[in-house]
């Protein structure tokens, strides 16, 4: 079984290619398991719709977070 992180590497460059994503990272979903986490800028059902519900056997959580800031 690989790891959420590999994962992660293995798909983060094609799900920030979409409009709108503009991170991927690992979390908890609401039953306490990692998932893929894609943070969008704006809703866009678009994008929502081309997302995977499961990367691999993780689960993918769509959150919408705002547009990136450098800080």
């Amino acid at each position: 079984m690989k790891s959420i992180q590999e994962i992660k590497r293995t798909h983060e460059a094609r799900l920030l290619a979409l409009p709108d994503v503009v991170s991927v990272g690992i979390g908890m979903n609401a039953d306490g398991d990692e998932a893929v986490i894609v943070g969008l800028a704006t809703p866009n059902p678009e994008t929502q719709a081309l997302i995977p519900e499961k990367l691999e056997e993780y689960p993918v959580l769509v959150r919408i977070s705002g547009p990136a800031r450098a800080q």
